[in-house]
């Protein structure tokens, strides 16, 4: 039986700028947190319109630490929406709070002032919006409905690096806003995430809670020329960003705003080639931004069965993966009361998402889009 060559779901752009950053990272002699993450959190922070950055090993550590320094604590309730990665509702448990858990709009994937508001309670302390899969929330009628509630918004933008909202970057304005540069994120440094915050004082904090609450960092203790006697000023974490991530950081920064550029060229094409196939509907911009198309996924109806459409794909050489988790459905959260979440769990049901990456060749296209129309 011959062995069918597979269209890989996705391929991280890496190349020779970046292992040649990484490598004069080594050379230098300096490898932990330092010059390199420094202006890594400058120039990430400009590109989505934040006045600070503090980079850290994660999202996962990144919203962590949004919900520390808001002070969220056991007792207080925090909506998110159960179709997210774990690490979302994860985050919450982490500080002794509980998760609640919000329906999504049937098109972004996201939550909604309506779906947030069906399960708000006298106990919420924060919301976590997340720009599903890059699909930007509707930041303007989340944060105003934010304040008005009187709770903290945490914008979750594992995957919304280069999207937009209303014309600004998707975290532009956020109070805090967390992101993710895992290799299936358009920008990856292998591992490791940033906070972004305006607030002067919230990046200070958010600075010693990554280093064991110390009031200098180690890299400023190195770097003087006296010696300096440093406090450590509360309990708190080692979540900390190399500079070999942060060089390649600073080269994949530089590949954003073309690869965006390509995938959204990409996903235009698969959205044309698609447009004839019935019981697919494919993602789209909604009114108010752009997708970077971080993932590019379909919502099936009754007519196909997922499961059966992935095998199909995977025996004619197509690497497709289910759609998004519901994070209600998984044993870990087994002892959680969830309401009605209808949309969820029709998306995590019944979506699938689509090879897209820089490899991908428009023959490639065809074949996918071929394959789903011989399932129609």
């Amino acid at each position: 039986m011959a062995v069918v060559a597979m269209i890989p779901v996705m391929i991280p752009q890496l190349g020779e700028e970046e292992a040649q950053a990484a490598a004069d990272a080594v050379r230098s002699g300096w490898v932990a947190q330092g010059p390199r993450v420094a202006r890594f959190e400058q120039e990430f922070a400009a590109a989505v319109g934040a006045t600070h950055g503090v980079a850290v090993s994660s999202c996962t550590t990144a919203l962590h630490l949004a919900l520390v320094l808001l002070d969220v604590q056991p007792g207080d309730e925090v909506v998110v929406p159960s179709l997210s990665f774990i690490a979302t509702a994860n985050a919450v448990r982490y500080v002794g709070a509980t998760p609640v858990f919000a329906d999504v709009d049937l098109a972004t994937g996201n939550v909604t002032v309506e779906t947030i508001e069906a399960v708000r309670t006298p106990r919420t302390r924060a919301v976590i919006a997340v720009h599903q899969g890059g699909v930007p929330f509707d930041t303007a009628a989340l944060r105003k409905a934010a304040d008005g509630w009187g709770v903290h918004l945490v914008e979750d933008a594992a995957c919304a690096a280069g999207s937009t909202a209303y014309g600004q970057p998707a975290g532009a304005g956020a109070t805090i806003a967390a992101w993710s540069f895992h290799p299936r994120k358009l920008l990856t440094t292998g591992e490791g995430g940033m906070v972004t915050v305006d607030d002067a004082a919230h990046a200070a904090r958010l600075r010693r809670l990554r280093e064991h609450g110390m009031n200098v960092s180690a890299a400023d203790r190195h770097a003087s020329s006296q010696p300096v006697l440093e406090a450590y000023l509360e309990t708190a974490f080692n979540y900390r960003m190399t500079d070999i991530q942060a060089a390649v950081g600073l080269v994949q920064l530089g590949r954003l705003a073309g690869l965006v550029a390509q995938r959204r060229e990409l996903a235009a094409r698969y959205q044309e080639l698609l447009a004839d196939v019935e019981g697919l509907t494919p993602v789209r911009d909604p009114a108010y931004g752009q997708t970077n198309y971080q993932s590019f996924w379909v919502l099936l109806d009754e007519r196909h069965e997922r499961d059966e459409v992935l095998a199909e794909l995977a025996r004619q050489g197509v690497s497709a993966r289910r759609g998004i988790m519901a994070a209600h459905l998984e044993p870990a959260y087994a002892d959680v009361e969830a309401g009605p979440l209808p949309n969820t769990e029709r998306i995590t049901r019944e979506s699938l998402i689509l090879p897209l990456h820089h490899k991908l060749t428009a023959d490639d296209q065809e074949h996918i889009v071929g394959v789903l129309k011989g399932l129609a």
